[in-house]
């Protein structure tokens, strides 16, 4: 995918590949799967299901979802194509597993190709976020439904010191502004709630994204922002 120079998806990707070349991605699963396993099980994955996973990064949800649904078909998306090459070279071995460079804005798959379209950790950084969840729903058969699990939203008042760390522009939106922009992508039954992260936190803090580890466990007390919704 060629991206026009001095575009908001050219700065994504460049930010991407240098967060896939200090081996970011692969530190992806170990950071997120506390709340994503409890999303796992609301989704209610069947085995011949085709999952889209939007900012796959360097594809550890999509060989997690490959291995577990061997009828499916899942892809993967992102607009790095750093952390797609590591993503291919990884998931070579599974056959049902596939990665493309793209972005949300402009997804590279035909209209009603999804069951499910799954996104980890990746909406606030779009650059257009009613057409990325307008891409979401066309490339989403009918009946199809959405999945967006952010943990950067405004109702968490506890990640809201994370723009001054962010190289690039983000969206820090409240679950009822997801919401509204759900419905008006054309989403019905849009539904959300918070997942707390109940993984261990340590005594000490010493990272730059918290004051400490008291704000790092409010933080995940309160949560990440599930978003779903179903293409009619």
């Amino acid at each position: 995918m060629t991206l026009p120079n001095h575009t908001p998806e050219l700065k994504l990707r460049e930010e991407f590949n240098r967060w896939a070349e200090a081996g970011r991605g692969e530190q992806m699963e170990e950071n997120h799967l506390p709340i994503v396993i409890p999303m796992l099980a609301l989704m209610e994955l069947q085995s011949a299901d085709r999952v889209l996973d939007v900012g796959c990064g360097s594809g550890w949800l999509v060989r997690r979802l490959a291995e577990h649904l061997p009828k499916g078909a899942i892809v993967g998306v992102d607009v790095s194509d750093e952390m797609v090459r590591r993503a291919q070279l990884a998931g070579a071995a599974l056959p049902n597993a596939s990665f493309l460079q793209g972005t949300a804005e402009e997804i590279p798959a035909p209209s009603d190709s999804f069951t499910k379209v799954i996104s980890i950790e990746s909406a606030y950084y779009w650059h257009d976020v009613a057409r990325g969840l307008g891409e979401i729903f066309r490339v989403l058969a009918p009946g199809g439904s959405a999945w967006i699990l952010i943990n950067y939203y405004r109702d968490n008042l506890d990640c809201h010191q994370w723009k001054q760390n962010f190289e690039i522009p983000t969206s820090l939106l409240s679950a009822a502004e997801w919401q509204e922009q759900f419905h008006a992508a054309g989403f019905r039954k849009v539904q959300h709630q918070q997942i707390p992260d109940t993984s261990p936190t340590p005594e000490v803090y010493t990272g730059r994204w918290f004051r400490d580890a008291s704000q790092l466990q409010r933080f995940k007390t309160n949560g990440a922002l599930l978003v779903t919704g179903v293409k009619p």
